[in-house]
């Protein structure tokens, strides 16, 4: 897969590698990016011979969050924001059974934090500086910032992040529990390939299984989500005895 304006995609070895190409902008996401993003998560889901996806940042940033001079050719901010969310990316990301790692630097804010926060394992860098900093531009969150983070974070750290603590560095985004791990940023790709790799030597229907039964029972009442993992386990073993 090839021909993209704004990223970059590549398997090697069961891993799906994706990264965001806009590095002369700090990788501001726009209406492109959206769309080649949406290309490439689904031939991650779709590629049988793809185990884990990998997301990084080209250049000195993960992703500073949308492009906002995209908003100068809009009739408002209203209709950018629409233009920019139509096409439902973040459904595409929960619909990827498969595990998907983030590997951070630099900047990670806005919208960076919320694909961030669609990936499964979060690996950041000791330089990386994270925020969102919707609110002090007069809007909110738009990609599911407002959800996904209280559900990592929890309720009251989620709000003072998005309400008061605009940016923060990677050791306190590790103790929130916004990141799974730091490195220091020399050893930040060996680290993730590492852990991608791992990954690769497991078993994919277990792999998925226990995905599904983090991410769909987070939702369900207790009951229901213990249902939900004992179906999810003896669907498992009969695939590998079959």
């Amino acid at each position: 897969m090839g021909g993209f304006q704004t990223i970059t995609y590549s398997v090697a070895g069961g891993i799906a590698y994706v990264a965001l190409n806009r590095p002369h902008v700090l990788n501001a996401y726009n209406v492109e990016m959206r769309d080649e993003l949406y290309q490439a998560l689904e031939a991650v889901r779709d590629d049988n011979e793809v185990s884990i996806g990998v997301l990084r940042g080209e250049g000195r940033a993960f992703c500073v969050g949308a492009d906002l001079t995209e908003f100068g050719t809009a009739p408002s901010q209203i209709v950018a924001r629409d233009v920019r969310w139509e096409r439902d990316i973040w459904g595409m990301f929960l619909s990827i059974s498969k595990p998907l790692i983030a590997s951070i630097h630099g900047y990670c804010l806005g919208s960076g934090v919320e694909i961030a926060l669609l990936c499964d394992i979060r690996i950041a860098s000791d330089d990386t500086v994270f925020g969102m900093p919707e609110v002090s531009l007069g809007m909110i969150p738009a990609a599911g910032g407002t959800q996904t983070l209280p559900r990592t974070i929890g309720i009251s750290r989620a709000l003072e992040m998005l309400l008061v603590r605009n940016r923060f560095g990677a050791s306190e985004a590790l103790g929130l529990g916004l990141v799974t791990r730091v490195v220091e940023r020399g050893g930040l790709v060996a680290e993730t390939e590492a852990t991608a790799r791992r990954f690769v030597s497991m078993n994919r229907g277990a792999v998925r299984a226990v995905k599904a039964a983090v991410w769909q029972g987070a939702d369900l009442p207790l009951d229901s989500a213990l249902d939900l993992e004992t179906r999810l386990a003896l669907r498992s073993m009969a695939t590998r005895e079959n």
